[in-house]
Order: structure tokens, then C-alpha cells, then sequence
């Protein structure tokens, strides 16, 4: 079935060549790419698909470069649904022969999504002038195939700036810095120097992150010295982390502080070591779902 759809889709791109094959693909004329997201936490290439969605390759900052391309549909399947994903060449390299890229199963309501390893290799085959396309029967009539086809047209431009967006990708994610417990040095509020780093990462990120809606602080003590001479010190400690987020641009309003002093110990206090861990602040940070 699937070799017999890629003989008629290649024979022309009208949805007049078949009544049982309706082929969506943008023209050369209104093939259009753009880069939705450029920032060092999210980079997006994106594609209109006439009369039918829109196309999205997108990569997030991680220790891991990622990539998901995602076939943002107007109408959601009504059923999950098998379908292939074939890489067709232009219509002036008639002799070129179709390559199959990977097999997919859509689910019920969701868009279509496909994995890194298969995005990759779509991005490699459209920088080549293919047209990766979509082959699955309509949830609606099974009798009624669909082609939907990635056009190659205008695209080299704008996948170089995606690829810029791609290397300046910072290589940590919220994940990483959404939960940052900072350590300090033996009294004051001189933080140690892998919690300076901790918290420059946290500064880095969010200057970039519009979408954070809470930054919680949390300070403590050791055990050392008197009680409310530690609870000044934690507030101190806390407020001065409150400056430096307020510098990296989060609004004071999406920001609590509190110092609890040496209360909430989460180790022993006889040992330096020990007191260095209890000597800290947590700093929390949520985004909307």
C-alpha cells in the first residue's frame, strides 16, 4: 500500500491526482520558514503546512543537545493511527528514489511527534532539497489516504539561523536549576566557591526565562554562635541572594525570602563539615505547567 501511495504522490503534488490520496504540501511559492524561539533556552524552527498545521522542529538548553519535531495539526486525530515517514525527492530529481525515515503511531488528540534521532534525519534530508512526508489513513474514512509534505523550499536560510540558535544553547535546564541549595563559608555570607557557581548558573537562566512565576529563598545557619544573632545572618544571607536575582531581572513581587536561623538542621553540627551543609540557603523556582 505504502509503495503504491509513494507512485502517485510523486507523480504530481495535487490533491487532484487521486480521489483517495489528498496531499497537503506548501507550493514554492508559500513555503515559508521562520525561527519562532531564538535564545539560549529554547531555539524553534517552524513551517506552515497550508490547510492543514504547522511543522515545528524545537530543541530546550539541557546537558544533552535534544531535538523533537512536532506536526502541529488544526484537526487532532480521532483514533490512534499508524503512519510512515518517508523522505520523497523533488519533483526535478524524478529519478531519485523514496527512503523511508521511520514508522509512527499517532495518538488520540495528541499532535505527532517525532523522536530526536528521526528529527535529526528529517533536517538532514530537507537541507538536501527532500520533502519528508507523512503517509496514514484519515481517522475519519479509512478509504481516504493523507500525505502531508515538509517542503524543502526556503529553508537553507533559515535553518543556518537555527543551527546559530542550536550552539548557543546554554548546557543546563530549568530541571537543573529549579532546586539550588547553596553552601557558605564559616559565618557571613561568603558563599563557597561551587555555590558561587551554582548561583551564577540560576542568575544565567532565569535572565533569559520569562515564564518564571516563583523564586522562594530559603537561609540557615549552623549552630554556632547565638540564636538570634543566626537569624539575622540567614535573612542577610537570604536577601542578598534576593539582590542578585532582582539583578538577573525577576521582579521582587515573584520573589519570598526567609531566614530560619539553625532551625531545620539537615545534618549533625559537631563537625565542620557538617555545619558547612546546615550553612545554607535553598532556592526554588516554578514556571506554569
Amino acid at each position: 500500500m505504502w509503495r503504491n501511495l509513494l507512485l502517485i504522490s510523486s507523480l504530481c503534488i495535487s490533491t487532484s491526482v487521486s480521489a483517495d490520496l489528498r496531499h497537503y504540501v506548501a507550493s514554492l511559492d508559500n513555503s515559508a520558514w521562520r525561527v519562532g524561539e531564538n535564545s539560549p533556552i529554547e531555539c524553534r524552527l517552524e513551517h506552515d503546512i497550508p490547510d492543514y498545521g504547522k511543522a515545528i522542529f524545537s530543541s530546550k538548553a539541557g546537558k544533552n543537545l535534544n531535538l523533537l519535531f512536532t506536526l502541529d495539526m488544526w484537526a487532532k486525530p480521532d483514533a490512534v493511527t499508524n503512519a510512515k515517514l518517508i523522505s520523497r525527492a523533488p519533483q526535478w530529481r524524478p529519478g531519485d528514489a523514496a527512503k523511508e525515515i521511520t514508522v509512527l503511531k499517532y495518538q488520540k488528540q495528541f499532535n505527532g511527534e517525532v523522536p530526536k534521532k528521526a528529527a535529526w534525519r528529517m533536517l538532514n534530508e530537507l537541507s538536501q532539497g527532500r520533502e519528508p512526508t507523512f503517509y496514514y489513513s484519515d481517522w475519519y474514512d479509512a478509504s481516504q489516504k493523507v500525505a502531508v509534505g515538509i517542503s524543502a523550499a526556503n529553508f537553507a536560510g533559515k535553518y543556518r539561523e537555527f543551527r546559530s540558535c542550536l550552539a548557543n544553547l546554554l548546557p543546563y535546564s530549568f530541571d537543573d536549576i529549579a532546586f539550588t541549595v547553596l553552601n557558605y563559608q564559616d559565618g557571613g555570607t561568603e558563599l563557597t566557591r561551587f555555590s558561587k557557581y551554582q548561583l551564577k548558573k540560576v542568575q544565567e537562566y532565569l535572565s533569559f526565562d520569562p515564564e518564571v512565576e516563583l523564586v522562594v529563598v530559603n537561609a540557615y545557619t549552623d549552630s554556632y554562635g547565638g540564636r538570634s544573632i543566626n537569624q539575622k545572618v540567614s535573612d542577610k544571607r537570604a536577601d542578598s541572594v534576593k539582590d542578585l536575582l532582582v539583578a538577573s531581572g525577576i521582579a521582587q513581587d515573584r520573589i519570598i525570602t526567609e531566614g530560619h536561623g539553625e532551625k531545620r538542621h539537615v545534618t549533625g553540627n559537631d563537625l565542620a563539615s557538617e555545619r558547612q551543609v546546615n550553612r545554607r540557603v535553598v532556592i526554588k523556582i516554578t514556571k506554569p505547567i
